[in-house]
């Protein structure tokens, strides 16, 4: 009798098991069937007084964009929120061990957490479903395309290296209804992060931090921050753009070897001018007008465009002193040229002439004619020696010092103008790779 009485009940508890063995058996035992909004209006506690333990796992996939103009920081990341249901739980083993139910997001209460740094609203949809066990734990999972602002430091642009908040918190419920915690440590969520990372952009991810900031007062909110930080890849800003700036300040220190005659080296200098300010133009195209310390690489620049500002200047006051000295070189010149010595030679004797004595008068005449010829040329040659001399003499003391004027003022200018440069080189690059 007492074993066909086992053996009734087992073949019962066998029906009855066959009986409960979907998701729907589930779903209406716990009357989450239909349209009841018995779940979804209110904080699931049996106790008001009880505030809801969540908990949240951020996993950071992609580094999709950050926009030094205007301060933005575009990543993709995965958001796993978990907390306890107390209306909801079921023995597995009257639904054939069934022990967890995916059903839609809106059919129960979600905690409302939102992102402090977020403007604008994520575009993505939001996950439709969300798991429960029989305990009562509910999880959802969500992929976000995240535009936050970020304080970017470009001090150090291109080394430089960002740090960015996500701060997550709950929209009006405060530490009395809601406590946040986050489901993993730093380094944990460092470790994931890089084995799901997809795509990084410019940037090298570094790590991310966990802070939990806990409400001292039950009127206060409880946030968890993650920050991420990361480091930018500095190689196509240095072939773009600071080897160009340093090869543009090479050819100005070239122009030193160009001729000072002729507006040759003027215009060169000009050129290389004009590159430099477009260069400029660029940068200033990237660089944030918010920032409240000017980076070095435009500082970089600015000192690079005075030195070939005053490098043009002083190309400009060298060629005046040759021009000076050449005009003067020239007046003196007209002036000796235009002087001479004039030399009258007259006799004339007057008397009585014997007859016999005609001829040997007439010869003694032709020879002293050829000697007045001979002294004549004498003279002209002495006189061209002299104002070659003299003319030597005033170029030495006029055109002469100015034209040394300018050799001594280029070569003093080349020697410091490239201990300049070796001074800013070196003590840029020092700035840019201390800490």
């Amino acid at each position: 009798m007492l074993v066909s009485f086992l053996f009734l009940l087992l073949i019962s508890d066998e029906v009855h098991c066959e009986q409960n063995c979907s998701y729907q058996d589930v779903l209406n035992y716990l009357n989450l069937s239909g349209n009841n909004e018995l779940y979804s209006m209110t904080r699931p506690v049996k106790n008001y007084k009880n505030p809801t333990q969540v908990s949240l796992e951020v996993l950071l996939y992609a580094i999709l964009d950050v926009v030094e103009k205007d301060q933005k920081f575009i990543p993709y990341v995965w958001t796993v929120t978990r907390w306890n249901n107390e209306h909801i739980s079921w023995d597995p083993n009257q639904f054939c061990g069934i022990d967890n139910v995916s059903l839609p997001s809106e059919m129960l209460w979600k905690p409302d957490l939102t992102i402090e740094e977020m403007t604008e609203k994520d575009k993505a949809p939001p996950s439709p479903y969300l798991t429960i066990n029989n305990k009562g734990d509910v999880e959802v999972q969500n992929d976000q395309v995240l535009v936050s602002t970020c304080r970017m430091h470009i001090y150090k642009f291109p080394f430089d290296i960002q740090s960015c908040n996500l701060t997550f918190k709950s929209i009006i419920h405060t530490a009395r209804e809601i406590r946040l915690q986050p489901s993993d440590n730093s380094s944990e969520a460092t470790e994931w992060s890089r084995e799901v990372m997809r795509t990084q952009y410019e940037w090298l991810f570094i790590n991310m931090t966990v802070t939990a900031n806990n409400a001292s007062e039950l009127t206060d909110q409880d946030m968890i921050i993650y920050t991420i930080t990361m480091e930018r890849r500095s190689l196509l800003y240095i072939v773009n753009f600071l080897l160009p700036v340093l090869f543009f300040l090479c050819l100005d220190l070239a122009s030193f070897m160009i001729s000072d005659y002729g507006g040759e080296k003027l215009s060169f200098k000009v050129t290389v001018l004009l590159a430099i300010t477009v260069l400029q133009l660029i940068l200033n195209e990237i660089l944030p007008s918010s920032s409240n310390q000017v980076p070095l690489i435009a500082t970089y620049c600015i000192v690079v465009f005075a030195l070939m500002m005053l490098s043009l200047l002083e190309t400009i006051f060298v060629m005046h002193l040759r021009e000076k000295g050449s005009r003067e070189t020239q007046r003196d010149t007209h002036d000796w040229t235009q002087g001479g010595f004039n030399y009258n030679v007259s006799s004339s004797e007057t008397g009585e002439v014997a007859p016999g004595a005609e001829e040997d008068r007439h010869n003694k005449l032709t020879g002293n004619c050829y000697t007045l010829e001979r002294l004549s040329d004498e003279l002209r040659a002495m006189e061209k020696t002299l104002t070659l001399f003299l003319k030597s003499k005033k170029e030495d003391k006029t055109s002469g010092y100015w034209t040394r004027v300018a050799k001594r003022v280029d070569k003093f200018f080349f020697l410091f103008y490239v201990i300049l440069v070796l001074l800013l080189l070196i003590l840029i690059f020092l700035e840019w790779k201390s800490d």
